[in-house]
């Protein structure tokens, strides 16, 4: 049995075979302009979405700490002590009684997407208590990303 010799595809007097040839620096400084275009307009869009989302996650885990809190005041009447701040809700705060925690298993909670700890305030009778984030900056006040969460 005779085997068929392979057909020889042509090429060109570079060694190159047609339709193989590589891009042109004309072509290659094109494409990098389209890509830095797109790269321009979509940063401050991707920047935005990342903001809001660290606001949307702030919001959520106050509401969070705000249920931890409720559950906390059920079994004992009042909010954890000033003195004490949220981590009474994840070590039995000194003088008090009837603690049934922890609340919380991690203390990590208790820090905003900025890495600040979030902001606890009780009212002397320890029957109302807020629990808010002073935004980015960490500083009161502020607009857009630096606005205080939770008041």
């Amino acid at each position: 049995m005779k085997m068929k010799a392979a057909a020889k595809i042509p090429t060109t007097a570079q060694g190159v075979k047609p339709g193989e040839r590589g891009l042109t620096l004309l072509e290659m400084l094109a494409v990098l302009a389209i890509i830095g275009l797109v790269a321009t307009l979509a940063a401050p869009q991707i920047i935005g979405y990342l903001d809001r989302s660290r606001a949307d996650t702030a919001e959520l885990q106050i509401k969070s700490l705000e249920t931890v809190l409720d559950m906390y005041r059920l079994d004992l009447g009042s909010y954890p002590p000033a003195a004490a701040g949220l981590s009474g809700l994840i070590a039995q705060p000194a003088g008090v009684d009837g603690w049934r925690g922890p609340y919380l298993q991690r203390d990590d909670a208790l820090t905003d997407p900025w890495g600040n700890p979030y902001r606890y305030t009780v009212a002397e009778d320890g029957q109302t208590a807020q629990v808010f984030s002073l935004g980015s900056d960490g500083a009161e006040g502020g607009d857009g990303n630096a606005a205080d969460l939770g008041r």
